[in-house]
């Protein structure tokens, strides 16, 4: 698999003028996106995480893309905000992060996100991965939040979404330690799905996001995302009377009538591919 960056080169209609992520989309409609600053470990960096958002809003209204992994070029994943970032910040020379494109993108992303942890993975790098609707780590990748180790507060929703993945307690004992975990440990705990050797992770992400490309309806998979964040807080029965009118809504769809079709016939389906478009007014991008 070819990555590519820039101005589409790889003519999928998904190019941004920046080479710190790259992107590739395979023929199952798998678009892989990778951070790709590895002499720095991925650092997070504005310009990285504006072009990652960039190609999330393109990804999200392109019909073609059904799947999308997110992984890292090198060693790591992504250890957090690059430090000279981080320097310029703590001495006030550099702008705030008010304003920022919201890091929580890829949980609105109306397609499932895979992420594949490669390596180090700490602080915004942690808070993205978890964001992410399914996780794949290197059993032997440092994670950690590190947010009390710079000084800063839990960031970006992960004190949102890690005690609902692990419990109050465990959530607290990460957040509050910042202690460093491995992969392995990020499986026991609930935080990732499956914890492999290093050079499986992303072809495993890779096949797991093919497998939903091939296999599922991208219009119930988008409705299974909203109702699953939408859900989260809500009760019983305000859940059941959602999935209802749902129902009744999604049964007019072309994707019900061949899901039901290829299920008496014996056959895989054929569904066809779903594009929304994100308002970007809603995850808006620091000016300049």
């Amino acid at each position: 698999m070819t990555a590519t960056a820039g101005r589409d080169p790889g003519g999928d209609g998904l190019g941004v003028d920046s080479d710190t992520v790259l992107h590739h989309l395979d023929d199952d409609g798998v678009l892989t996106l990778t951070l790709n600053r590895p002499a720095r470990h991925n650092a997070w960096t504005v310009e990285m995480e504006r072009a990652l958002h960039q190609l999330l809003f393109q990804a999200s209204a392109n019909r073609d893309v059904r799947a999308i992994v997110l992984t890292g070029a090198g060693r790591s994943f992504c250890p957090g905000f690059d430090s000279e970032s981080l320097a310029q910040s703590a001495s006030g020379s550099s702008p705030s992060s008010e304003g920022r494109t919201q890091l929580i993108l890829p949980a609105a992303v109306p397609k499932p996100v895979v992420c594949a942890i490669n390596g180090a993975c700490a602080g915004v790098g942690l808070a993205t991965a978890l964001v992410c609707d399914v996780r794949f780590a290197n059993a032997e990748a440092k994670l950690a939040t590190a947010f009390s180790k710079r000084g800063l507060p839990a960031e970006e929703g992960i004190s949102w979404v890690l005690p609902k993945m692990v419990g109050h307690a465990v959530a607290l004992e990460l957040l509050l330690s910042s202690r460093p975990f491995t992969g392995a440990e990020a499986l026991a705990l609930g935080l990732v799905h499956r914890a492999l050797p290093a050079g499986e992770v992303l072809p495993a992400a890779v096949a797991y996001a093919g497998e939903l490309a091939r296999t599922a309806s991208p219009v119930a998979m988008a409705a299974i995302k909203r109702q699953v964040y939408a859900d989260w807080t809500g009760t019983l029965t305000d859940t059941r009377n959602a999935a209802r009118r749902l129902m009744t809504e999604l049964r007019e769809r072309d994707d019900f009538r061949e899901g039901v079709r290829s299920f008496v016939e014996g056959r895989p389906a054929h569904f066809a591919g779903y594009a929304e478009h994100l308002d970007p007014a809603d995850f808006p991008i620091e000016p300049g």
